[in-house]
């Protein structure tokens, strides 16, 4: 009887230490109630979620036991892993966003690494410690004992969903997950199929127009860019050559501060009133293109093999003539492959409508660039993107100051390198007559100038301005925009791109902006904001956040000596990227 007694301890102190890992939350939580009744109700929510959890541990049923196990182990590894990175806690809308962007799971890997290892630790103590056998004199009746878990979930479940989502920081993070999940597969399977509706507006302009250019970029914070900020890197914009018209419109406000809902609404054209039921039914930019008499062209920088991503499926991959992606290029080398490939179409005579998802600045940073275009020192060491964590914990949560600096010194060369080369090489061979392009990026980045904790760029749950701060550049050859551009300076925002790019297809403005609202030509006033709960759901409603120049942090100047690198970035010297073909996965 001693031996089991002592086995029990042991199972129940690997929970307890597994728990532990989850004080900081736990800390945080009873800051934020203070001495009051909800303190109280927080307690007791907890230890019954701990029962619940003790249960699962001394279930009879080997089979049930160790599923529990696995299940309470991985929804656990995420929600920490998660908060360990941004410092935050884990809401409903972010992890509906990591479900989203679970392609990336690798690139996360590498950024994040060490904060995964540590969330991995607690998952493993909790695995052992649930999965582990009993001992029989201290198994408890077994339907009390096996119903207990489901108690728990159900009990959370149901908490969460009348609270919109919300409420969660601080409770065992294995519940979290769990519930999260639960209440993301009930909306799944409740939701209706909806079916998109087609294009119903007529194209007016006569054919002849030339082709019209989405560059949506990848982790581009406005003001890092030479053309926002004195301090900002070379972009390529800011003194074009001869002939080349670039007007821009300053810092502008992104969808959200994650990639997958910025980029799929800037394909469905969703607004700020309704931008999930416009994202689900209407027609995507794809379809308007080829309404219109254009060849379409969707040019994907950032995945290989005809993987979609940021929410395209199969009807929407049918409506794209030429899906072009770069399988056998370096990483560092592939917005010289888009350029290339960019550049080769608008020099087709064809009327192409032309969508890039660059590379940019996709985390991780610190290999993006070749050796020999290290332009800002010191940066991040290099050659060890698979297992170095860029910003170390737990170093980073208590001087994060020289971490941050040598993060921020690789992003610049990384941008001079993705942005600066990438239009030099267009600029110089590319035939822009008649050419619309619009340039952004998905989203800004929190490159955590002020020394705030955490080691997440974007996606955050309570987001920082930055994170929704975002170039905006129109190059038009067959219009002046330079007056609309010093109008709207610093006052538009990505939910003006559909729009004009409607219009420049030959839709009729007024029809256009009763479906979608103002394009970037309006003089109406844009509220300059984002999104930063994209996913809201049960009721929650959308968080904006103002995007000003006035409480952007600039980049600071002190992060850097430059030395100058053996050729420029993107430069008339020859590139790898330029050896290698993309693959054309055409219709």
């Amino acid at each position: 009887m001693e031996a089991a007694k002592a086995r029990a301890l042991i199972k129940t102190g690997l929970l307890l230490l597994a728990l532990a890992f989850g004080i900081p939350e736990i800390a945080a939580r009873m800051a934020m109630l203070g001495v009051s009744p909800q303190l109280l109700f927080y307690a007791g929510l907890y230890s019954i979620l701990f029962a619940c959890l003790w249960s699962a541990a001394f279930i009879r049923q080997p089979l049930l036991r160790w599923g529990w196990a696995a299940i309470l182990a991985l929804a656990a590894l995420v929600v920490a892993s998660f908060q360990t990175a941004t410092g935050d806690a884990m809401s409903y809308d972010a992890f509906i966003t990591m479900i989203h962007s679970v392609g990336f799971a690798g690139d996360a890997t590498a950024q994040y690494g060490e904060a995964i290892a540590w969330a991995a630790a607690s998952s493993l103590l909790l695995f052992i410690a649930v999965g582990l056998k009993p001992e029989p004199q201290l198994r408890a009746p077994g339907p009390v004992i096996a119903l207990a878990p489901f108690a728990g979930l159900a009990m959370l479940s149901g908490l969460l969903f009348i609270r919109g989502g919300e409420g969660a920081r601080g409770l065992p993070d294995a519940w979290v997950g769990t519930s999260y999940a639960a209440l993301y597969t009930v909306e799944a399977a409740s939701m209706p199929s909806l079916s998109r509706q087609p294009v119903r507006l007529t194209p007016r302009r006569p054919a002849g127009q030339g082709d019209v250019v989405l560059i949506v970029d990848e982790s581009i914070a406005g003001r890092y860019l030479d053309i926002n900020d004195a301090a900002g890197v070379r972009s390529g914009l800011a003194s074009p050559p001869p002939g080349v018209a670039v007007s821009n419109f300053g810092i502008a406000a992104s969808i959200t501060n994650c990639s997958y809902g910025s980029n799929l609404t800037l394909r469905h054209g969703g607004t700020r009133e309704a931008y999930q039921q416009v994202n689900a039914v209407m027609p995507s930019i794809f379809d308007y293109a080829k309404h219109a008499g254009f060849e379409t062209v969707y040019i994907d920088a950032q995945r290989t093999g005809g993987a979609y991503q940021n929410g395209m499926d199969d009807a929407e991959r049918r409506k794209i003539d030429h899906f072009i992606q770069f399988d056998d290029t370096p990483v560092m080398d592939r917005d010289m492959a888009a350029a290339d490939a960019l550049i080769a179409r608008l020099n087709d005579k064809r009327r192409d409508f032309i969508l890039i998802n660059k590379m940019g600045a996709h985390f991780p940073v610190a290999d993006k660039y070749p050796s020999n275009a290290q332009i800002y020192r010191p940066a991040l060491p290099r050659d060890e993107s698979v297992a170095v964590t860029e910003t170390r914990l737990p170093k980073n949560l208590y001087s994060s100051a020289e971490s941050w600096r040598l993060y921020r010194n690789a992003y610049r060369n990384t941008v001079a390198w993705t942005v600066g080369g990438f239009f030099d090489r267009l600029f110089a061979s590319a035939q822009l007559d008649g050419t619309l392009i619009i340039y952004t990026s998905d989203h800004g980045q929190n490159l955590h100038e002020r020394g705030d904790h955490g080691i997440t760029t974007h996606c955050s749950s309570s987001p920082a301005s930055e994170e929704g701060a975002v170039p905006l550049v129109v190059i038009d050859g067959s219009r002046d925009w330079a007056a609309t551009a010093r109008r709207n300076f610093d006052a538009s925002s990505h939910y003006r791109i559909f729009p004009t790019l409607l219009n420049a297809m030959g839709y009729d403005p007024k029809s256009v902006r009763q479906l979608y609202g103002d394009a970037l030509d309006s003089s109406r006033p844009d509220p300059v904001t984002f999104n930063a709960r994209f996913n809201a759901r049960l009721g929650r409603k959308p968080q904006w956040i103002e995007v000003r120049r006035a409480s952007l942090a600039r980049p600071p100047v002190g992060d850097y000596m430059t030395g100058k690198a053996e050729r420029a970035p993107g430069g008339s010297t020859t590139n790898m990227a330029g050896k290698d073909l993309p693959t054309d996965r055409s219709r």
